[in-house]
């Protein structure tokens, strides 16, 4: 049963040239609150209903970007799932996707062709910042607008800057900071061999590793060292998902091992959402390349690319003759 169209009469003239979004989610909680959100964004809610709305109507109008809320992965999940990420392929539309923890592998594996904007729980402030994207890359005349690298990298500082200030504000809280503490040297305990000059041998013979990167047990040091801090000093103040991504993805490949999309956000070090905007951001600028399960199309890997190899193990290179390495 269809919810109801929100764009008619004189509101739809005058919305001719706003963006237009299909909201489609089973919870209702969760389609009103989009709805709202895409209307102060300044948006034109084309149409709100459940996931079957899709399935029993396939060939609806869409409009220019859909939000689909797929909590939890099941048949008829699936089977919309594909459709409009065949419909988004083709850039007709751009497709917003909020989803779990749980069910985040199981869909970013079967968005295989398209490149979704995926919220993972997302918040209000995850939405409109959501949103807010999006529109952006929607000139006032219509279509999309091919966004230069300086112009992604800009907007995602910008996106980050605007989450960091209203997640600052929410948790807002009477205290002071926590007190500083000693840190072990670089590499106390690392197991990592001495070199020539007193410079520690990254680069030591190992049969199993890969000749292009260190050993596994070096970086695995150096991303401890990196969480450590955050014992001591408030996370946010040393958030950096990009370098944090590239290092556990060195030290996966090192070991030989692959990396799902969950635990790479997980090894971010920042929530979800903000952690798949960075894959996304590494996808288009060619450092991390996606790896399907050849034994199951569910899953999905996301590895470096040989250009991010080649620069990872050019900085270790480096690094091993200037000094220690830094956290």
């Amino acid at each position: 049963m269809e919810h109801g169209d929100f764009a008619y009469g004189a509101d739809a003239a005058a919305g001719a040239g706003r963006t237009a979004i299909s909201i489609f989610a089973n919870r209702a909680h969760v389609r009103d609150a989009l709805r709202d959100d895409a209307v102060a964004a300044g948006a034109r809610v084309q149409f709100a209903g459940s996931l079957a709305d899709i399935a029993d109507t396939p060939d609806r109008p869409l409009g220019d970007v859909v939000w689909l809320d797929c909590p939890l992965i099941d048949a008829q999940g699936l089977a919309v799932l594909a459709g409009l990420d065949m419909r988004a392929a083709t850039g007709a539309v751009r497709l917003v996707v909020s989803t779990t923890v749980d069910a985040l592998d199981d869909i970013y594996g079967w968005m295989d062709q398209s490149v979704p904007l995926l919220l993972v729980d997302p918040g209000r402030v995850d939405r409109v910042i959501a949103l807010a994207r999006v529109m952006a890359e929607r000139p006032a005349g219509g279509g999309v607008r091919e966004l230069s690298d300086d112009d992604r990298m800009m907007l995602m500082r910008l996106t980050e800057q605007v989450g960091a200030i209203a997640g600052r504000i929410e948790k807002l809280a009477p205290g002071g900071p926590a007190p500083a503490a000693a840190m072990p040297p670089p590499f106390a305990d690392a197991g990592v061999g001495i070199g020539a000059g007193g410079r520690p041998a990254f680069f030591a013979a190992d049969k199993d590793r890969p000749a292009d990167l260190p050993e596994a047990r070096l970086v695995r040091r150096i991303i401890r060292q990196r969480q450590l801090r955050a014992r001591f000093f408030d996370g946010d103040l040393f958030a950096d998902p990009a370098w944090d991504m590239l290092l556990d993805l060195a030290a996966a490949r090192a070991e030989g091992v692959r990396v799902s999309v969950t635990s790479l956000c997980i090894a971010s070090g920042v929530p979800p959402t903000t952690a798949l905007r960075w894959i996304g951001q590494m996808v288009e600028a060619g450092l991390f390349t996606r790896a399907c399960d050849d034994n199951d199309r569910r899953r999905a890997f996301i590895e470096l690319s040989d250009r991010a190899v080649q620069a990872m193990a050019a900085y270790f290179r480096e690094v091993a003759l200037s000094g220690p390495v830094p956290v």
